[in-house]
């Protein structure tokens, strides 16, 4: 089974390095020195990691046969993908592989019916589950342990706790109002 483990940003000094946007929890064994990662576009790789190294907060990788700023400009946008064993899990229990997450059904914790997640959506500072809904549309759910308490594997469902207005706007709380003054 394939997992997009990274996608390649910005080109870094002139020595071939690039940043890149980490997408899984387990850098270290993903993105190390040796790794070779097939690609997305398929093209251009498969890449292998020569080096790596934080620089400001941000994993800079250089790769082999890439030597040079203008071939790194190249590679800008590409995604990194890992093979791994489909029977592998994270060894934290509260870390999923989205593999994991796609087709959980979605309930509430009185057990209303939400909808199937479709997507993972990895953002800069989070992500969101990206659900269908049974009578159409999708609602897009952030996947953080205050609204997702809890995944159950077994089951093949996910209990989310939506604060209001998150399913439905109509019902969403004013925190403050503004008077004219």
């Amino acid at each position: 089974m394939q997992l997009v483990v990274a996608r390649i940003g910005r080109a870094h000094g002139i020595k071939g390095e690039v940043t890149v946007e980490v997408r899984t929890d387990e850098p270290e064994l993903r993105l190390g020195p040796g790794a070779v990662l097939a690609t997305d576009p398929s093209a251009v790789g498969p890449l292998t990691i020569a080096t790596g190294r934080v620089h400001s907060g941000r994993l800079l990788l250089r790769f082999e046969g890439v030597a040079d700023r203008t071939a790194a400009e190249a590679l800008r946008n590409t995604l990194l993908i890992a093979e791994i064993d489909p029977e592998e899990v994270p060894e934290d229990p509260e870390e999923f592989y989205d593999h994991q997450l796609i087709d959980l059904d979605v309930v509430t914790r009185d057990g209303t019916a939400v909808g199937r997640i479709t997507e993972v959506s990895h953002l800069p500072y989070q992500d969101l589950l990206i659900v269908a809904r049974p009578e159409g549309g999708e609602v897009m759910i952030p996947f953080v342990t205050e609204i997702v308490p809890e995944i159950d594997l077994e089951e093949q469902r996910a209990v989310i706790d939506p604060p209001p207005g998150l399913l439905d706007e109509t019902q969403a709380e004013i925190d403050s109002s503004r008077e004219d003054s």
